[in-house]
């Protein structure tokens, strides 16, 4: 069988192998989105954008959660998701000069934790074998640097305020 050949994966089952990420990721999501909202409003975000990081901001963990006994919740992320990539997308728009490498950064690492979470969750493109294991390091190494945007670019804002 082909590296690149694409399977069905275990994201939006009830597989008790993935419980314990769903749950990590409940906990990481409501910190971490509520750090960056921080963030905004110390920057002094317009309204609308600390609202869509507000919705995102509640809604994600919930749905994250409340998908631990219906996978299938998980389709609903996408709302969240959207709400926060506009949301920070306003954002990158409003910064002042000095914290806007910082937010594009935190943007960057949103979107690009968004389009793998479509990807490898919900599978609307293949996802080739060699992505296909949620815990081998191909797949790791992208969540990290997903990871490595946001909060560089967090440390970045963080340090222009």
């Amino acid at each position: 069988m082909s590296m690149l050949r694409s399977r069905s994966g275990i994201e939006l089952t009830g597989d008790r192998r993935f419980r314990h990420r769903v749950r990590r990721l409940v906990a990481i999501s409501a910190v971490a989105l509520g750090v960056i909202w921080g963030l905004a409003f110390v920057e002094e975000a317009p309204y609308w954008v600390l609202a869509l990081l507000a919705v995102g901001w509640a809604s994600l963990p919930t749905i994250l959660a409340a998908s631990l006994s219906r996978p299938s919740l998980r389709y609903a992320l996408v709302l969240p998701v959207t709400s926060v990539s506009v949301g920070l997308i306003g954002m990158v728009a409003a910064a002042p000069q000095d914290t806007v490498t910082g937010w594009i950064l935190i943007t960057a690492g949103i979107l690009l934790g968004g389009f793998l979470g479509v990807w490898f969750w919900f599978r609307w493109l293949p996802v080739p074998r060699f992505f296909d294991d949620p815990y081998g390091w191909p797949r790791v190494t992208l969540v990290g640097l997903h990871l490595a945007l946001v909060l560089v670019g967090a440390a970045l804002v963080w340090a222009g305020i």
